[in-house]
């Protein structure tokens, strides 16, 4: 039985109305998803405003330092000074503020500081400003103070009123004091202590905080000893008292810092042997005794500390052998021996090889002659402090049969051809005189 006409020709127009149309749209474009419809509650979306949280109190005072404040400084702090805020309510605070590379007219008001008096960090970095008066609601509420190259000079009373500080760093600034425990005698909750290249002159302190975990007075006129309050420091993990004018013996308790991972002790006036209490230091990395005046041998122990990787004895009345295997030195990232004119290398476990600056020990263990003047230049032109190249001598001998090979193949050649040149001319000479007669 055959479908109506009728039937079919509806067919045919419900398949174009309804099927095609959506079947075409489908497969030509992804869909897209609607917008939501907005919620008759909510209000009409408005451009974002720049609505600072901060304290309008602080907003003042940061304007008179000539921070920008057009932008909200707790969430978009600008380039150079960076700001840091809690999360109070309805207005929020600054807890920290470092200011870097100001202009020589800034000046930190008493004002200013009083409205910023909930800093718990502080920090000037090139800042070449004029020391300022601290209001008491800062000096109590600071943790962190830090002061890089700003300031021509300060004085260590100025400084000693900061008794809350955790983290103190001054560096690349004059301090005019006669002693660091003119600093540090009311800090009682010190972490972290740098004074460094700040012209502090005295002996180092009698007595120190107990919980530092880094203490740096490098670049200093320091005097003296080095006290036992300093060996009694059990969480120091770094030390560094280097180009000071410290003298006498390094202490056995050295020892006694058993959480110690940096030591830097170089270029003081220090005598005597490196201690064997060093042994006792596990997690040392970074061993410098570099530019004194220590004797003795080189501990062999020092190859058991299994995480050193920079040890530094240059410049010291060292004598001996070098105690250590080629796999330990190679083992290591920096390792300078140089300057210590008894000091010798045993060539039949270090090779020759490994630019260590001094010579090899003969038989008796003492070192023999230095080299002539044109080998010691050709190791000094290495920027390495050992070369680890594995090249042999059968392979040098080869490069020089390779350099004088081609200079005989050449001379060879030459005199061929010089012979085959005068055979010509002597047969051509024959044939005339053969041709005259």
């Amino acid at each position: 039985m055959k479908p109506h006409p009728n039937f079919q020709l509806l067919f045919i127009l419900f398949l174009f109305i309804f099927i095609f149309p959506t079947i075409t749209t489908s497969s030509s474009s992804p869909s897209l998803p609607l917008p939501p419809t907005p919620s008759p509650t909510s209000p009409p979306s408005s451009p974002t405003t720049s609505k600072t949280t901060l304290d309008p109190k602080q907003i003042t005072a940061l304007q008179s330092l000539n921070i920008p404040t057009s932008k909200d400084p707790c969430t978009q702090p600008s380039y150079h000074n960076a700001t840091l805020c809690d999360s109070s309510k309805p207005f929020r605070h600054l807890i920290s503020l470092t200011l870097s590379n100001c202009t020589s007219h800034l000046s930190l008001s008493f004002t200013a500081l009083k409205s910023l008096s909930t800093l718990t960090s502080l920090n000037l970095i090139n800042c070449p400003i004029s020391p300022f008066h601290f209001p008491q609601e800062l000096i109590t509420s600071l943790k962190t103070f830090t002061f890089i190259n700003s300031f021509n000079k300060i004085s260590g009373v100025w400084l000693s009123q900061l008794h809350n500080l955790t983290d103190l760093t001054i560096s690349n600034v004059q301090v005019k004091a006669s002693g660091p425990y003119v600093i540090l005698g009311h800090m009682n909750y010190l972490n972290s202590l740098t004074i460094s290249n700040a012209n502090l002159t005295g002996f180092l302190p009698g007595h120190i905080h107990s919980n530092l975990t880094h203490v740096d007075f490098s670049g200093n006129q320091l005097k003296g000893n080095i006290p036992f309050s300093i060996t009694m420091l059990e969480s120091l993990e770094s030390l560094n008292l280097s180009s000071n004018k410290l003298v006498g013996e390094i202490p056995s308790s050295i020892g006694d810092l058993i959480s110690l991972k940096n030591l830097s002790l170089a270029s003081n006036s220090f005598s005597g042997s490196i201690p064997d209490s060093f042994s006792s230091v596990p997690d040392l990395v970074h061993l410098d005794l570099s530019s004194n005046q220590l004797n003795g041998t080189i501990p062999k122990f020092i190859s058991q500390l299994k995480n050193i990787k920079y040890l530094n004895l240059a410049n010291n009345n060292l004598h001996g052998a070098v105690p250590f295997n080629q796999s330990f030195i190679k083992g290591l990232e920096v390792f300078k021996v140089g300057g210590n004119s008894n000091l010798c290398y045993n060539h039949s476990i270090l090779s020759s090889k490994l630019k260590l600056g001094i010579s090899h020990c003969d038989k008796y263990g003492k070192p023999v002659s230095p080299p002539a003047a044109k080998d010691s230049s050709e190791d000094d032109s290495s920027d390495d402090d050992y070369d680890d190249s594995d090249d042999d001598d059968g392979s040098s001998k080869h490069k020089k049969d390779q350099h004088h090979g081609p200079n005989k193949f050449v001379l060879g050649v030459a005199i061929a051809l010089s012979s085959i040149v005068f055979l010509i001319v002597f047969l051509i000479v024959c044939s005339k005189c053969c041709r005259g007669r």
